[in-house]
C-alpha cells in the first residue's frame, strides 16, 4: 500500500474515531492498530523536539512524516485541502462544515494553516494523551468561536456537521431532529448552574462522569 492512501486510511480512521466519541458509539470491536512500520530516509527537522513534545516515539513519527509528506508535499495543510480529503471518505454525506471545525482545532496558531507540527500535536493528544488532554481537546472544538464558553448552539451546529458528514450511512437512519434532541439532552446534563452555557469545567466534570464517554476516552490509547 502507497505511504498516500496510507495516510488517507490513517485520516479515515482518525474521522471514524471521533464519530464514536462523539456519539458514545465507540466500541472495543472498532479499535485495530493502523500504524504500519516502514523503513523512512528522510527526518524532518525537530523530530527530537517533537519526540520530546508527544508520546510518539521517533519511528512513529518518521511513519507520520512520511504519510504526511506524500499527502502534502508542501508540507502544511489548507483547509480545502483538508475538506477534500474527508469528502472523499464521506461522499454519501457532507463533510466540509465538520471538516471546518476539525481544521480549526488543528490549527491551533490559527494561520490558516496545519503543519505537521500541528498534526501529529493533536493527534498526540487525541491517542495517547491523558483524559484531561482529550477532553480539553474536546472542549476547544466544540466552543467553535474560542470565548471559553459552549453554547447551545455551538454544540448543535458541531453535532449537526457529524450527523451531515455521515449522511445516510448511520443505522438506523437518523431522523432530522435527532441531533437537537441529542444536544438537549447533552445539554441539560453539562450546563450545571443552567446559566446558559458549559464552562471548561462543566465539560471536564459531566465526562468524567459519563461511562460511555470515559470508555470511548480509553479505547483512544492503542490506536497507534
Amino acid at each position: 500500500m502507497s505511504c498516500r492512501k496510507r495516510c488517507k486510511r490513517e485520516i479515515f480512521k482518525f474521522a471514524q474515531y471521533m464519530f464514536r466519541l462523539v456519539t458514545g458509539t465507540l466500541n472495543t470491536d472498532s479499535v485495530e492498530d493502523e500504524l504500519e512500520q516502514s523503513a523512512v530516509r528522510h527526518r524532518p527537522e525537530g523530530l527530537e523536539q517533537l519526540e520530546a513534545q508527544t508520546r510518539f516515539s521517533r519511528k512513529e513519527l518518521q511513519i507520520l512524516y512520511r504519510g504526511f509528506k506524500n499527502e502534502c508535499p508542501s508540507g502544511v495543510v489548507n483547509e480545502e485541502t483538508f475538506k477534500d480529503i474527508y469528502s472523499q471518505f464521506f461522499p454519501q454525506g457532507d463533510a466540509s462544515t465538520y471538516a471546518h471545525f476539525l481544521f480549526n482545532a488543528f490549527d491551533t496558531d490559527h494561520n490558516g494553516s496545519v503543519s505537521f507540527e500541528d498534526f501529529v500535536m493533536g493527534l498526540s493528544i487525541l491517542l495517547r494523551g491523558t483524559i484531561q488532554e482529550k477532553l480539553n481537546w474536546a472542549f476547544n472544538l466544540y466552543d467553535i468561536n474560542k470565548d471559553g464558553f459552549i453554547t447551545k448552539e455551538e454544540m448543535l451546529d458541531i453535532m449537526k456537521a457529524i450527523y451531515d458528514m455521515m449522511g445516510k450511512c448511520t443505522y438506523p437512519v437518523l431522523k432530522e431532529e435527532t441531533p437537537h434532541q441529542h444536544v438537549e439532552i447533552f445539554f441539560q446534563k453539562m450546563d450545571k448552574n443552567k446559566d446558559g452555557v458549559v464552562t471548561i469545567d462543566e465539560f471536564i466534570d459531566c465526562c468524567q462522569n459519563d461511562d460511555n464517554i470515559m470508555r470511548s476516552m480509553h479505547l483512544f490509547e492503542n490506536v497507534i
